[in-house]
């Protein structure tokens, strides 16, 4: 299939669960597009809002799936969070995290100092955290309360579980901004920053990137706020109707992978 313009595609930022996977199932396409840019060595990184992971978790779930990728081709919130917390503060700045594994494990590797005092804090990190106690939000509100930075993750206010609908990020955000009255920087999806931060790693000018994704009010909107073509997948959230609609539009609108690596093959050749 032709499609006009699909050639400017010289490196891919790609969103995890509604387009490579949905929960632990593999979706259509997904291991030939990733073998696809892998034999031909274009860029591209997995990136998803879900702070709570490693790099090395998340990559072996996906090499689970089939879907050849290492930690260096994952780029969570987290990564991005250190990444922007980097260009702000000095190595060794102590930071107050709420947030799991993923978080830590960034923060730590970022170069940052973890304190469980408020009055140690010099900034506030929030995260999702499953097990999150009254006694760390209050040390985190402290803190902020007294005039740390309060940066987030990502927006997520729910996430999807196999039991329903249950909080995210968003929600221990909304509990801290609540009591503090201080609105968090945050930097995933659809914030610029994430974007930016993302091609910045790949080495790649916006003209040149597309954002894969299956929902608009993260990927997509995300992905045009920052100057970047965008590819709507509707193997996920997002509808055809709901798309269609849109403004700003997605650049291309695809079933799924499959449709989307014919397309981008026969755009190269």
């Amino acid at each position: 299939m032709s499609v006009t313009g699909l050639d400017t595609a010289r490196a891919f930022l790609i969103d995890l669960d509604g387009v490579l996977h949905r929960g632990k199932e593999r979706l259509p396409g997904a291991v030939e597009f990733i073998d696809a840019l892998n034999a031909t060595s274009t860029p591209f990184l997995v990136m998803t809002n879900n702070a709570t992971s490693t790099p090395d978790q998340v990559a072996a779930r996906l090499n689970g799936m089939g879907v050849a990728v290492d930690r260096g081709q994952i780029y969570s919130s987290a990564l991005a969070t250190v990444g922007w917390l980097r260009q702000h503060y000095p190595a060794g700045s102590r930071a107050l995290f709420v947030g799991e594994l993923g978080l830590r494990t960034a923060l730590e590797e970022g170069g940052f100092e973890l304190v469980d005092r408020h009055s140690d804090a010099e900034v506030v990190v929030a995260a999702l955290d499953r097990s999150v106690t009254y006694a760390r939000l209050a040390e985190a509100a402290l803190a902020i309360n007294a005039g740390c930075r309060f940066v987030a993750t990502n927006p997520d206010r729910t996430i999807p579980t196999e039991r329903g609908i249950e909080p995210g990020a968003g929600a221990i955000q909304a509990f801290l901004e609540t009591s503090t009255r201080v609105a968090p920087v945050v930097i995933g999806k659809p914030q610029t920053a994430f974007f930016e931060l993302a091609m910045e790693r790949l080495g790649c000018p916006p003209e040149q990137t597309v954002m894969v994704g299956d929902r608009y009010d993260t990927d997509i909107l995300g992905g045009a706020r920052a100057g970047i073509h965008t590819m709507a997948v509707l193997t996920g959230i997002s509808t055809a109707e709901e798309l269609a609609a849109a403004d700003p539009a997605p650049t291309w609108v695809f079933a799924d992978l499959v449709e989307l690596l014919a397309a981008w093959t026969d755009a190269r050749s």
